[in-house]
């Protein structure tokens, strides 16, 4: 039997995260304390407390589903492991650090880095995303080429089949909205994001990022980790630094990246840190498939029950 460990990305996060797991758990509050010392600002209270306004902000959201994955994986991995790891956009950092590539300190300073720099790029260069249902991705591509004639715009996230998001610039991704029903889709909406992640429109943001993550240590991965932009496994430093350099203007390969496990015989998924997506994704791709939950203080105990851990 093989598994994986999956983490959530921008999106999950949610006012309170994290507040029962340390009540339960007080050593896993360490690593919000810490978090909070190395961006110096109290990332605690702000998961803790909200307001969901500032917890929202891409710099902020960030860094907190980071440390609240790697809080509930500092205690699932007491008593179990991975055969492994794959992370949904930002979640790539935490999978990264589940693998043993990226130290929790760096990967704070990573995602805290990566943050305010999508931010920045959304004030420089405004866009939004949108997310088209009930379409393949062949109708998608064909509706981001007909749209694109009046601005940029792509396919930034696939996740599962009818569910893709697209990424660009603000009239062409409406453009792209008003033709979604011609094109045969159910259903698309805009969705509330500070900018056009994973798009052109991220450039300035992945050059900048790219030497910031070279003061970043980068090691090669005790576990493979199931890239975004190629939905394939990788270990060695200098592709994973590539990897996530490359992942902000590339499209997420999510889909792929989950069949690519199925078909590599993993039979138990893990979603480890904040909400329930990656599960519900992972179900529309295949319904037969086994994935756990594992964010609140009693699943993680369930957990660690059920592979031989002692809390």
């Amino acid at each position: 039997m093989k598994t994986a460990f999956l983490f959530p990305g921008q999106g999950s996060q949610y006012v309170g995260m994290g507040k029962a797991l340390t009540k339960e758990l007080p050593e896993t509050r360490d690593y919000f304390d810490r978090a909070s010392s190395i961006i110096g600002e109290d990332l605690t209270a702000l998961c803790f407390e909200g307001p969901e306004d500032e917890l929202r902000q891409t710099r902020n959201a960030q860094p907190a589903l980071f440390v609240k994955s790697y809080a509930a994986w500092s205690r699932v991995r007491e008593s179990m492991s991975a055969d492994f790891v794959a992370g949904h956009s930002l979640g790539e950092y935490s999978a990264l650090a589940a693998a043993s590539a990226l130290s929790f300190e760096d990967g704070v300073r990573a995602v805290r880095k990566r943050g305010e720099l999508m931010w920045e790029s959304g004030l420089k260069r405004p866009g939004t995303m949108a997310a088209v249902l009930g379409l393949p991705r062949a109708g998608v591509a064909k509706l981001c080429e007909e749209a694109s004639e009046i601005g940029i715009v792509q396919i930034a996230n696939l996740n599962c089949p009818g569910q893709v998001v697209i990424s660009g610039e603000v009239a062409a991704v409406g453009k792209a909205v008003e033709l979604a029903p011609e094109h045969g889709a159910k259903k698309a909406m805009r969705l509330n994001v500070s900018g056009a992640f994973h798009s052109a429109l991220m450039e300035d943001a992945r050059d900048e990022l790219t030497g910031f993550l070279e003061d970043i240590e980068i090691r090669d991965a005790a576990v493979p980790v199931v890239a975004n932009v190629s939905a394939r496994p990788v270990t060695r430093a200098a592709e994973i630094r590539r990897n996530l350099v490359d992942q902000m203007t590339s499209t997420v390969e999510w889909e792929d990246s989950m069949r690519f496990l199925l078909d590599e015989g993993v039979s138990e998924f893990y979603e480890i840190g904040a909400g329930k997506v990656l599960r519900g994704l992972l179900r529309s791709i295949d319904r037969s498939a086994r994935c756990t939950s594992v964010g609140p203080p009693e699943t993680l105990i369930e957990v660690r029950g059920q592979h031989g851990g002692v809390r």
